[in-house]
Parts: C-alpha cells; structure tokens; sequence
C-alpha cells in the first residue's frame, strides 16, 4: 500500500510539474531592480533593460507554436492601449518547452507581425529555466511573488508585471490571459501610481 501510494504521488509530483503547478518554492525578497540586466533583441543588438526603468513592463518568456500562442494578440492589444501611459511588454522566445520556438530570429519577427500586428519590443530567443537560464530569468524564478510564487518556469507565456522602481510585483501562469481581470487591475494600479506622482510633482512647481 506504502509503495502504490509513492508510485501515485511521484505521477502526481511529475505531472504537476510538466504543467507549472509542481509544489511552492519558498523564494526570495528582491533587493534590487529585476532591470539591471543587458539582453540581446530579435535583431541581436545589445539592450540594456535600464532602458524601461521608470514604466511599467509585463515580461513573457514567448512561442510560435504554442496552444497558448493566441495569446500575442492580446498582448498586443496591452501595448496599443498602454504604452502611452507606460507600459512595456517584452517578449523573449523560448524552445524549451517541447520545442514550441524552432525559427530563426527573422523567422519568428516575421510570424508575429504578420499573424499578431506585433509592434512590442522582442528579443532574442533564451533559455528560462535549467543550467543555462538567462541571468533575468533566474533572478525572477527566484522570487517570492504572488500569486504564483517562486520556482521554475513551468511553460510559454508566464508572466511578470515590474513596476516603474524595477520591483517585481506579480507573477501569472500560462494559462491567465493578458486581459484577465487581476492582472489587468494590478497592471492599472501601477501605471496609475506613476502618474499620480508625475501630476503632485507638476502642482508642487
């Protein structure tokens, strides 16, 4: 009975984990900004992600082949309705999960405008998880944010919300759409904040 009970639980653990939903990781408090890294774009140029402190940004780690690929439309529809107020999104190719992201650079610029409209900045294709994760992805697994916690990227289109100080603020799984209510609200609250503090500093003058 002991041994048949191990057997399930170890189904159970492995496919929790294939799924993004392995066991609570106990994480970290973050004590500097998650935007202190420089990451290569889908044209393999240099960028340093400072470059978005001050604006909101939404990171997803991306994929052309995806059942959650559909999610790049409204992504898109994030960026056309907040990057005035700003919002970034930043997406990052990824081939690790059942090789989902097989193109090239131009390959996958090339997929996303023609099928999404994609005009948000995206970068070159990195490894999120394992040995060889990026340094921005370790640092932001690595976290204790809510609602989904620490622990490894469990599959494409995980995201991150980074407030305008480079603080990582929320974490959503695959499966929460851009325009889920939550992330929307959270989203909202942190451009709003900006701006509050951009009007007090203008009636201060």
């Amino acid at each position: 009975m002991h041994r048949l009970a191990a057997l399930l639980f170890g189904m159970t653990a492995g496919l929790s984990s294939l799924l993004g939903c392995a066991p609570p990781v106990k994480g970290i408090k973050q004590d500097q900004t998650a935007l202190r890294f420089k990451m290569k774009s889908l044209a393999g140029e240099e960028v340093d992600l400072s470059k978005y402190q001050g604006q909101v940004v939404l990171i997803v780690n991306v994929a052309s082949k995806c059942g959650f690929t559909g999610q790049y439309e409204q992504l898109q529809a994030l960026h056309e309705k907040h990057s005035a107020r700003g919002l970034a999104i930043l997406g990052f190719p990824c081939n690790q999960f059942l090789g989902q992201e097989p193109g090239s650079a131009e390959e996958i610029q090339s997929f996303c405008r023609t099928n999404y409209g994609v005009t948000f900045d995206l970068f070159a294709k990195v490894d999120v998880k394992g040995e060889n994760a990026c340094a921005l992805y370790r640092l932001l697994t690595s976290l204790d944010t809510q609602p989904k916690g620490a622990g490894k990227i469990g599959w494409n289109f995980e995201k991150f919300v980074i407030d305008r100080n480079g603080m990582v603020v929320a974490r959503f799984g695959s499966s929460t759409q851009p325009d889920d209510p939550t992330m929307l609200a959270i989203i909202e609250r942190e451009l709003a904040a900006g701006e509050s503090l951009v009007q007090s500093s203008a009636v201060g003058r």
